[in-house]
């Protein structure tokens, strides 16, 4: 699948979670709980497939992506951790500032995630020059020219 194509998958997802956000608000709490269990498996199982990603593609991509792919396996497990060691101790006070601070922490997290998505435009774009330039370069030293 090609970067482009790539992106078009992220749009998709994009649209995906919006969906799913506003079909949230309306559901009974058992139902929302298992709908955030869902999310949160979906969300481990995406973050083992990128490690996994990384990890075999490690030669190939920048070690800042490296880095940054670990810096965010270390984030969200100590978000997940203090998410789960604030629900054990919830009271109706500690209940609205953590319903607070999810709501902070989602805003962050959407943020974060347009970034990433202008970062991948960008690094999409970047490969797209990168080929356009090695073509070049090819060209140049057949003897053809600048095309």
């Amino acid at each position: 699948m090609s970067a482009s194509e790539n992106l078009s998958k992220l749009t998709n997802r994009a649209k995906q979670a919006e969906e799913r956000a506003a079909a949230a608000v309306g559901q009974a709490k058992a139902d929302l709980e298992k709908t955030v269990a869902e999310s949160r498996a979906s969300a481990e199982a995406q973050a083992t497939q990128l490690r996994d990603s990384a990890a075999a593609s490690k030669d190939k991509i920048s070690s800042w992506w490296a880095e940054q792919q670990q810096a965010w396996n270390d984030h969200v497990a100590k978000v997940r951790q203090h998410v789960d060691e604030t629900k054990r101790n919830l009271d109706a006070a500690a209940a609205e500032d953590r319903a607070q601070s999810a709501d902070a922490d989602a805003r962050f997290a959407i943020d974060y995630a347009y970034s990433a998505i202008e970062e991948a435009e960008y690094a999409v774009l970047d490969a797209i020059l990168a080929h356009s330039d090695a073509e070049d370069a090819i060209n140049r030293a057949q003897g053809g020219g600048s095309v």
